[in-house]
């Protein structure tokens, strides 16, 4: 039988390959059968962790709360250095320069990322917007949230901020920063479920030392990682108390 593994549909599509051969490299580091299911939403994905299909997951933090107090998931670890922020983006020519002179009835674009969008809408609280005098346009990529406000067609992009840094140059030099967050504490993680085979101590510490030979270190590069740190339960557990808290 081979353990299910999937990644937040939320990653960077230039890093899918990079997830294929960290599987690769996890089957052959632990000796397990571990087959890797990337889901086209958020939608598809909890349904599958609903199901009891997910063993392992690199999860959104969002849905962090769900899975340690609801599916029984543990912390294992999380990319160094690396935390979930976000970027309120308009078009370079838009006269506006800063969030509290957006008005009721501005069109933003967003993608299904729940973190995101949350700290999105944080971002959008000085100009007094909110869900009930906004329109919100949903897009599958950050590239597509990019090409609505390119076109005219959103008034403001909430973008992913590691995704709008790895926008191409053309693309950025059309879009202009009003704000970008510095939350610094919210972040993905690597999760396990109660039915995987390992211990997370083990897990956390192959992990923790991946990076140590040339050949571990360029998987990681194809992440976009510098490398992982391991998660207690206590910082897990602040992390979902904040989004508690941000999501109120």
């Amino acid at each position: 039988m081979a353990y299910q593994f999937t990644v937040s549909p939320d990653f960077s599509p230039d890093h899918i390959s990079g997830w294929y051969i960290f599987n690769t490299w996890l089957q052959k580091q632990t000796s397990t059968a571990i087959h890797l299911e990337m889901y086209d939403s958020f939608l598809a994905q909890r349904e599958a962790i609903r199901q009891g299909r997910v063993d392992l997951i690199y999860a959104n933090p969002f849905d962090a709360a769900t899975l340690v107090r609801e599916q029984g998931f543990l912390p294992v670890a999380r990319a160094v250095g690396s935390s979930d922020e976000a970027v309120l983006a308009v078009s370079a020519g838009n006269v506006l320069s800063r969030v509290e002179a957006l008005l009721p009835g501005t069109k933003i674009a967003v993608t299904e990322d729940p973190d995101i969008r949350l700290i999105g809408m944080l971002l959008l609280e000085p100009a007094d917007l909110h869900a009930d005098n906004i329109e919100v346009i949903v897009n599958n990529t950050y590239v597509l949230v990019a090409k609505q406000v390119l076109q005219g067609r959103a008034d403001v992009g909430v973008f992913l901020a590691d995704a709008y840094d790895g926008l191409s140059s053309i693309i950025k030099s059309q879009l202009k920063v009003l704000v970008r967050s510095q939350i610094n504490v919210i972040h993905h993680a690597l999760m396990m479920g109660p039915q995987w085979p390992l211990q997370r101590e083990a897990m956390a510490s192959l992990l923790v030392q991946m990076g140590g030979d040339e050949k571990s270190m360029k998987i990681l590069t194809s992440l976009g990682f510098l490398g992982w740190q391991k998660i207690d339960d206590e910082e897990m557990e602040f992390m979902i108390d904040l989004m508690d808290v941000l999501n109120t």
